[in-house]
């Protein structure tokens, strides 16, 4: 389901918009403003375990479009988060074994868009996203997908690491993709594969790395020791479609 994309001002809006369910990707509130109003929405945010943020009133003087955000402002997302339960729905409609993409620290909502449509095109059941220190489902990401966004289910969640574990649970294995681990041909990459991208600058979190059951790379000849993470989430992509169909 789409929405329009907002920027949502003062504390009457935005307490309406978390009482309407609308999917709000992040919340800002006057660092220090704690009276009767402001109560009522820091409550409704935490309901939906939607990321708080305390600034100061020039911030919020800075991101405000009308001047009236009253200490309160939320951003609204444009697409409707799916829930990972959707991705497994959607592998089982399909016949397939789940393939599901997890990106760590990716910023950059033209990354994002661009991973969305290669997520379509190379068959994978749903990318799975943090809420803190990521992207979330922007216009902008709308529009680099080309519409794949309409097809590929995106869900947050509170901690990757944690939910690799509880897929793990479910049967999946998971390939982390990091320039010290072993090439990606001779990493098997078929059955329910999990696989996780972390950003150019940053990688993937320890943490989300160790709970992977491979760490893999892909070969390099240039002279740059990294690639575009949307790039390199396509190339990694195709190698779990090139094993998959040789598999068959």
């Amino acid at each position: 389901m789409r929405y329009e994309e907002f920027t949502i001002e003062g504390r009457n809006a935005v307490l309406e918009a978390f009482r309407a369910k609308k999917p709000i990707d992040r919340l800002f509130v006057l660092d220090g403003c704690q009276d009767g109003p402001v109560k009522s929405i820091l409550r409704e945010a935490k309901k939906t375990d939607t990321i708080i943020t305390f600034v100061k009133k020039e911030r919020l003087d800075q991101m405000s479009e009308t001047g009236k955000h009253q200490g309160v402002m939320a951003y609204a997302a444009a697409y409707e988060y799916a829930e990972i339960e959707d991705m497994f729905k959607l592998a089982e409609e399909k016949g397939e074994a789940p393939f599901i993409i997890l990106l760590d620290n990716i910023e950059d909502p033209h990354n994002l868009g661009a991973m969305i449509r290669t997520a379509n095109q190379a068959g994978a059941h749903g990318i799975i996203i943090p809420k803190r220190r990521a992207v979330g489902l922007t216009a902008t990401v709308a529009k680099v997908s080309a519409g794949a966004i309409n097809y590929v289910p995106v869900a947050k969640v509170t901690n990757l690491a944690n939910t690799i574990e509880e897929l793990k649970e479910r049967g999946m294995w998971f390939a982390c993709a990091d320039m010290d681990g072993e090439v990606m041909y001779n990493c098997n990459l078929t059955g329910s594969i999990g696989l996780v991208i972390g950003s150019e600058g940053e990688g993937v979190g320890r943490l989300v790395k160790e709970k992977c059951d491979y760490i893999t790379k892909i070969p390099m000849k240039g002279d740059i020791d990294s690639l575009n993470a949307s790039v390199a989430m396509g190339i990694l992509s195709y190698e779990i479609v090139r094993q998959r169909m040789t598999a068959k």
